[in-house]
């Protein structure tokens, strides 16, 4: 379908950095020439616990083409440094989560599978990767343990000394007494128990590095694809590699997916900067798809049992959740408040709870360390609570969405603060479940759910009510351009991974100066081009940059306003800013902002980020799906969605980051599962064993906007990033075991493959289960 371009929020504009990336002219970190460069090749731990008790290089050393060889020993030697985290949790007494050094090769012990041993630079990939293969590690196997909560068992395995028993931290938030009396008095209680699966991003683009030394200037500039070059610059200079923090340029171009895990700094970029400076020469790493499943970081690790009290007439009157959060093998970039912050933010989700309380013992374990990915702690967190709502409803003969309807925040109680003290911004969720109900086509459910039955298939439909809590760092200054050639460019501290930033910055800049959006240029990711910024990360990026484009817009709008009058021949006080030009009060006399920065030379305005990073996203999703009983394949028939994203700058864009969200969701219910086995080795390191949805995997996505501004920013935005994310495995999971219910089956652990749902039938049904 073809859309006007037209300037202004609203319009569904069609990308416009699309016309390079699909004719060949993106710009990916693997693809930068670098004539004469030398390649990285990673030797890895094929062990999830051991010492190591020497490394001999000799023969990789002599190796033809090779240049060098560098392990712990050479790394400390130079004193590289910790790779801090940059959140941070504390237990009841105030004692702040432990953190042992995470160092860019371990000194003598390794943690997890594919945790580098040593670093091989050499003329080509292949005699790098030769060359590695001759290295000869003496490991001295140590026992693993790789589930968070036998981890904290009596006599698991220890990782740290620095954290006896493995516990890096016991968290807890809300009111315990609160939530004791409550469950005192009430009249029924809902039980569940959920082990959430790990998962993996699996972007497009594997992580990738190229340092470049120059030899005049003896600085170092570091290409890498990222969500954010001022934190991998910070972190790299501060921390791991010691620099002045004008020896280093951090540079991302185009990205090919994020979701969380490219925020992060990682050994290999800090190990490929530190080769380049030792030999003074172009380094380079490409990640293999199998490094990116043993390395980068992965999600969702949890294991909880939550409780939730009703009243007589089924008002909620409070929920408790006891956790482990499984940490893997390192504290991460910004894991402490992922799974800690991440739930505590929602797990009241739509719903007028009086008294919440959590639970949470984090801990270490011999698996790939965890941080963000799409959802950061939520979609786990939701998934609990909306098992719990369905499961009491169930449990007490009400419908369930009645039921959840009596419990849902009313639209009068905006600002609404939760029982966790979190501030809900705005919302009208009644009009969020109409609205999904009615698109999801709710009073011809039973018609369905018989013709399945004359197919011999069961019928389920799944509600989940759910919400986002935006986060990131405001650490944002906006520079914009109004060139004398008619061209507008905008700097920023954001970086697109695919999201089209390109386009929705340029749609508010449009906006606020009255041209067309394709005048509008974007720069991101240079740590020299741009003074600083926070980086993408928890649905933020528009809250953060729009917000504060459309003020350094406002400044250079200003600016123009005493030359417009020159050239309107009128006292500066008359002149006003009104529909997209300067006008003089009272008159048709007008100039556009256009003409007067091609007069002046120029326009420039700058602003810091002035507003609130936190807005509230709020959605309904309802899921219908068809289960086979004798092969236990899920088809999901539906899947539609009423959604709350405050003012909505692309139509287009927004269907995008829904459709998105919810594949990754529905993965994540039904497939996506990064396991380990006892001893520590990753089952799913490949494509081949680690599942992701497919186009037959889904359906046709509907949704429906039912939107209230935020008043949290100017523009009224709220972040949409992760919402579908947050919603979607909690109405698969309860679609499927309301398809399920008539045969007995209440539970079915995440993700619901074909083999679970199948044996879960046949226990449910007392049929003996072939082995």
């Amino acid at each position: 379908m073809a859309f006007d371009v037209l300037p202004g929020l609203g319009q569904p504009l069609r990308r416009l950095e699309d016309p390079r990336l699909l004719t060949g002219g993106g710009r990916f970190t693997a693809g930068i020439a670098a004539p004469g460069a030398l390649h990285v090749v990673f030797l890895r731990s094929p062990h999830a616990h051991a010492r190591v008790l020497g490394v001999e290089t000799a023969a990789a050393r002599a190796m033809p083409g090779v240049a060098a060889v560098f392990t712990a020993r050479d790394t400390l030697a130079a004193g590289l440094g910790h790779n801090p985290a940059i959140t941070e949790i504390h237990d009841a007494a105030g004692r702040r989560h432990i953190e042992p050094p995470r160092l860019p090769i371990p000194r003598d012990r390794v943690r997890h599978v594919g945790e580098i041993v040593a670093m091989v630079v050499a003329d080509t990939p292949h005699a790098a990767r030769d060359a590695a293969e001759a290295i000869l590690v003496d490991y001295d196997p140590l026992p693993a343990v790789v589930q968070g909560d036998a981890a904290l068992r009596t006599g698991a395995p220890q990782l740290h000394d620095e954290a006896p028993g493995n516990l890096l931290c016991d968290w807890s938030k809300g009111d315990a007494a609160a939530v004791a009396a409550a469950f005192a008095g009430a009249v029924h209680v809902t039980r569940v128990s959920f082990r959430s699966p790990r998962i993996l991003a699996g972007y497009m683009e594997t992580r990738a590095a190229l340092a470049q030394w120059d030899v005049a200037t003896e600085r170092l500039t570091l290409t890498t694809p990222s969500q954010g070059v001022h934190l991998l610059h910070r972190t790299l200079c501060d921390h791991i590699l010691k620099l002045p923090r004008d020896k280093l340029r951090v540079v991302t171009p185009d990205v090919g997916g994020g979701f969380g895990p490219k925020l992060p700094p990682y050994p290999e970029q800090a190990l490929v900067c530190f080769a380049a400076m030792t030999l003074r020469r172009d380094v380079r790493w490409i990640q293999e798809r199998t490094e990116h499943h043993l390395a980068d970081t992965h999600a969702r690790d949890l294991v909880a049992d939550a409780a939730l009290a009703l009243d007589a007439d089924g008002r909620f009157l409070a929920i408790q959740v006891d956790a482990v959060a499984n940490f893997g093998s390192h504290v991460s970039t910004v894991t402490p408040t992922i799974p800690t912050g991440g739930m505590a933010k929602v797990i009241c989700g739509l719903y007028d709870i009086p008294a919440a309380h959590i639970a949470m013992r984090c801990a270490f374990s011999n698996t790939a360390p965890v941080d963000a990915v799409r959802g950061a702690g939520k979609p786990e967190a939701l998934v609990l609570l909306e098992r719990l709502v369905d499961a009491a409803a169930r449990e007490t003969g009400r419908d369930p969405a009645a039921l959840r309807r009596l419990n849902l925040v009313s639209p009068k109680a905006f600002p609404y603060r939760t029982a966790l003290g979190y501030r809900y911004d705005s919302g009208d969720y009644p009009a969020l479940l109409d609205a999904a109900l009615g698109l999801g086509e709710a009073d011809g459910y039973e018609a369905r759910r018989a013709i399945s039955v004359t197919k011999g298939l069961r019928r389920g439909r799944g509600l989940a009510c759910h919400l986002h809590g935006s986060g990131g760092w405001g650490d944002e200054t906006s520079i914009v351009e109004v060139l004398d050639d008619g061209s507008i460019v905008a700097r920023t501290g954001t970086q697109s991974q695919g999201q089209g930033h390109a386009t929705a910055y340029a749609q508010v800049l449009a906006a606020a100066f009255g041209v067309d959006a394709a005048r509008v240029r974007i720069v991101q990711g240079d740590s020299d081009l741009i003074p600083r910024g926070g980086g993408t990360g928890g649905s933020s990026s528009t809250i953060i940059s729009g917000a504060t484009m459309k003020r350094a817009a406002d400044v250079a709008i200003e600016q123009g306003r005493e030359h417009a009058a020159d050239l309107l021949e009128a006292a500066m006080a008359d002149v006003v800013w009104r529909d997209g030009a300067y006008e003089v009060v009272g008159t048709d006399h007008r100039i556009g902002i256009l003409e007067v920065a091609r007069r002046r030379g120029g326009l420039e305005g700058r602003a810091d980020f002035a507003d609130m990073v936190e807005t509230w996203p709020a959605g309904v999703a309802l899921c219908e799906v068809e289960v086979d009983p004798e092969t236990g394949h899920v088809v999901l028939d539906r899947f539609v969605a009423a959604i709350d994203v405050g003012t909505v700058v692309n139509p287009q864009l927004l269907a995008g980051q829904l459709h998105g969200g919810w594949a990754a969701g529905i993965g994540q219910a039904l497939m996506e599962d990064a396991r380990y086995d006892a001893d520590g080795q990753m089952v799913t390191a490949t494509l081949m064993d680690y599942a992701m949805p497919r186009a037959d995997t889904l359906p046709a996505f509907a949704h429906a906007v039912v939107s209230v501004s935020s008043p949290n920013n100017i523009l009224g935005i709220k972040g949409v990033g992760e919402l579908p994310t947050n919603g979607a495995p909690a109405a698969v999971a309860n679609a499927v075991l309301d398809a399920l219910a008539g045969d007995g089956v209440t539970h079915i652990e995440l993700p619901m493959t074909p083999e679970r749902v199948w044996a879960a039938l046949r226990a449910a049904t007392g049929e003996t289960i072939p082995v």
